[in-house]
């Protein structure tokens, strides 16, 4: 079943001219839920602007009301989400949505570099914790 999704995505992007821009004509939709500080946040947002994406960035630490409507549309609490026209990629880097985008006609390849890495996790989860045993007296003889 897989496939065959694959394959009809394929077959409806072969109807569209890639482009490294948007077609304004397609009035394409992009909603993203993101963190305003985060790595994988950072690099969804590189992407958008290095294929200059128009897209609705919302940010579902500050907003309540938004983290809810994430978490309604994709029954999860994980993020990045990214919703281009009604498809929603779920708990993805910037790398997926990438691939993503190319895989559907969206854009097109370029060489023009993301400004930001694209599959980076968040500051606090890649810091190393360490854990200190406490030394136990030993036992008097």
């Amino acid at each position: 079943m897989r496939n065959s999704k694959w394959r009809r995505l394929s077959r409806n992007a072969n109807k569209k001219k890639p482009n490294n821009k948007l077609n304004m004509n397609e009035k394409m939709k992009i909603i993203t839920y993101m963190k305003p500080s985060c790595g994988w946040s950072n690099g969804v947002r590189s992407i958008m602007r290095k294929y200059d994406l128009p897209f609705e960035d919302r940010d579902i630490i500050n907003d309540p009301t938004q983290r809810q409507e994430m978490m309604q549309k994709t029954n999860q609490t994980l993020q990045p989400c990214v919703e281009v026209d009604g498809h929603m990629l779920v708990d993805v880097s910037g790398e997926e949505v990438e691939a993503y985008l190319l895989a559907n006609g969206i854009v097109s390849t370029t060489d023009q570099e993301a400004d930001a890495p694209t599959n980076q996790a968040c500051a606090d989860e890649v810091q190393e914790s360490y854990i200190k045993f406490k030394e136990e007296a030993s036992p008097s003889s």
